[in-house]
């Protein structure tokens, strides 16, 4: 068996057997045997209705479920050839996306699409509307635009968009979506990686690969498409119970990848829109539970921990919102600039002692807890579409702010 692989002898039989493709669909999986049929099934007649001359295939790469999930998958696949087994390497999303882009450059296919194994509004024309601009070369990279439920996607309105808009210029409302579409050639470049050392060795093989792939893409100048998906339902997860360690995945990476592009988003100021593929609806989403009164909790248990690095690391008008912000009932003093600032600074600090980078993404978690429960309050009696209005202050302040990061990066 081979050591500088992700795939496992079992997909590396299957690639051998298929031989070649023209368009490929992956998902990553681990014990979902309850949802990942669905999703198979709903890929395979999206590619058979909207690539019906091309050669397609889908591909499983699974952490080693128990469950029968890959066995779900091979009942699914009716026909359709799949390459299904376990990924190599560190247990993670990123490590099962790996062995995708081997097969996608194995079997040198001109299109891919990557979908989540827990979807359940996923519809055949997701499919197309992730693929269809690659194959037609309209577009290079596609993430999606979907209806997410104002208290679901808080590391994406907190961090992921506010920062990747204002760094590189672009407004990719959903960076770490889960969904995307790219090219072969893309493929072949997040596989080999450009600027991270170690790279699937690092959080990249966790839950960084969201946010590596589309600030790759994002720097190399990619052609960006946007593809509305109407709602997303899936698994949510409590940001205040289960976001934390995937929270300092995403973050870290980001981190990283900002400190290694400095070239390239340091001169950018505003942001553009990238097309959009698709009809953008009106849609209210599933709800999504949320415990403000835990991460208020949360946030204030964080001083005790944290509260060297935050006096070390933030000036002193940041250290003076965050004050503010733990006498306050909701800490509401974490937002708009503020809040921009205290990332750019944690940021910058994480420049200048890159091997402290984890210590000060885990600075930021506490008060990440508490931006999200000043946002559950500002948006308690809005729709989902109507706090989209919060995001987008919240990003325009990141874009504002943005001489803070220069200012403090050139220090560094």
């Amino acid at each position: 068996m081979r050591n500088d692989t992700a795939l496992d002898d079992q997909m590396t039989g299957a690639l051998g057997h298929v031989g070649s493709a023209d368009v490929l669909v992956g998902i990553p999986s681990y014990r979902n045997a309850g949802t990942i049929g669905h999703v198979v099934r709903t890929v395979v007649r999206g590619l058979r209705t909207s690539f019906p001359h091309m050669r397609a295939v889908v591909v499983d790469a699974d952490g080693g479920s128990d469950d029968g999930t890959s066995d779900a998958v091979r009942e699914a696949l009716d026909g359709m050839p799949g390459i299904v087994g376990a990924y190599r390497g560190l247990p993670g999303k990123g490590s099962a996306f790996r062995a995708i882009f081997e097969a996608a450059a194995e079997l040198g296919v001109a299109a891919c699409a990557v979908v989540d194994s827990d979807l359940r509004s996923i519809t055949p024309e997701w499919i197309e509307r992730l693929l269809g601009p690659i194959c037609s070369g309209r577009a290079e990279y596609v993430t999606p635009l979907y209806a997410r439920h104002k208290h679901d996607g808080t590391i994406t309105n907190t961090i992921a968009y506010p920062l990747t808009r204002a760094l590189y210029g672009w407004r990719v409302r959903q960076p770490i979506g889960g969904e995307f579409g790219f090219s072969g050639e893309l493929a072949r470049v997040f596989l080999n990686g450009e600027s991270t050392a170690g790279l699937w060795e690092s959080d990249v093989a966790r839950f960084g690969i969201d946010i590596y792939m589309t600030t790759t893409a994002l720097v190399r100048g990619a052609a960006i498409a946007q593809a509305y998906l109407g709602a997303k339902v899936h698994d949510p997860k409590d940001p205040g119970a289960d976001l934390g360690p995937m929270f300092r995945q995403v973050v870290g990476t980001a981190f990283r990848l900002a400190a290694a592009n400095e070239d390239r988003w340091c001169a950018v100021d505003g942001s553009t829109s990238p097309p959009v593929v698709g009809e953008v609806g009106v849609v209210e989403p599933e709800a999504v539970n949320a415990d403000a009164a835990l991460l208020v909790r949360r946030f204030r248990e964080g001083e005790s921990e944290h509260g060297a690095t935050w006096r070390e690391a933030l000036s002193d008008g940041s250290l003076d919102a965050v004050r503010r912000a733990m006498a306050e009932d909701l800490p509401h003093a974490l937002e708009g600039e503020a809040w921009a600032r205290i990332v750019y600074e944690l940021l910058a600090a994480s420049a200048l002692r890159p091997e402290s980078t984890d210590e000060y993404v885990l600075s930021l978690v506490p008060l990440y807890f508490g931006r999200v429960a000043a946002f559950i309050d500002d948006a308690r009696d809005m729709t989902t579409s109507g706090s989209e209005r919060l995001v987008e202050e919240q990003a325009a302040a990141f874009e504002a702010a943005k001489p803070v990061l220069r200012e403090r990066w050139r220090r560094s």
